[in-house]
């Protein structure tokens, strides 16, 4: 059995691999996974979405990978330089727990469901079709593309682990 390289996404982080090389990133609560696949070439992309908006951007030059509404356009942009056709990516996405309960309920602390929509948003601009997910409830994940399949694993304490 072989070891499968490890490239991992940091939180706030995005990054493209292929050749069988395994994309993971850990410590998704509120924030999202999501990841675009070229099944055609293998190539896989995963970013790891903090915020659902970059018009809350208080840095200079926002980091692109930190936002929904940017990290998904962005890692289009980067799959594209590693040689993926767009037209070929299909989405898969876990994470936007609500890790707390909140009283009054206001939107400001519903990061994670928020992180959720704005990335199903930003998929739907780009016509990117979103065929599973794994996101809300109130507990966290850790997720891993394998780029020579597509298949999606997601990792948590009180459910073990499940493929999409």
């Amino acid at each position: 059995m072989t070891e499968s390289t490890i490239v991992k996404v940091g939180m706030a982080d995005l990054n493209v691999a292929s050749g069988g090389a395994l994309l993971r990133t850990t410590g998704l609560g509120s924030c999202v996974g999501v990841t675009l696949y070229d099944p055609f070439l293998k190539i896989a992309g995963m970013a790891h979405i903090m915020l659902p908006s970059s018009e809350i951007a208080r840095e200079g030059q926002p980091n692109l990978a930190k936002y929904a509404d940017t990290a998904v356009p962005e890692l289009v942009r980067r799959m594209e330089a590693a040689g993926a056709d767009p037209r070929r990516l299909a989405a898969k996405m876990a994470g936007g727990a609500q890790m707390f309960a909140f009283a009054g309920g206001s939107d400001s602390m519903r990061i994670g469901p928020r992180n959720v929509e704005s990335t199903k948003q930003a998929l739907e601009a780009l016509r990117i079709p979103l065929l599973a997910e794994d996101t809300g409830a109130n507990y966290g994940r850790t997720v891993e593309l394998d780029s020579g399949t597509g298949i999606y694993v997601i990792r948590s304490v009180q459910f073990g682990v499940k493929e999409i």
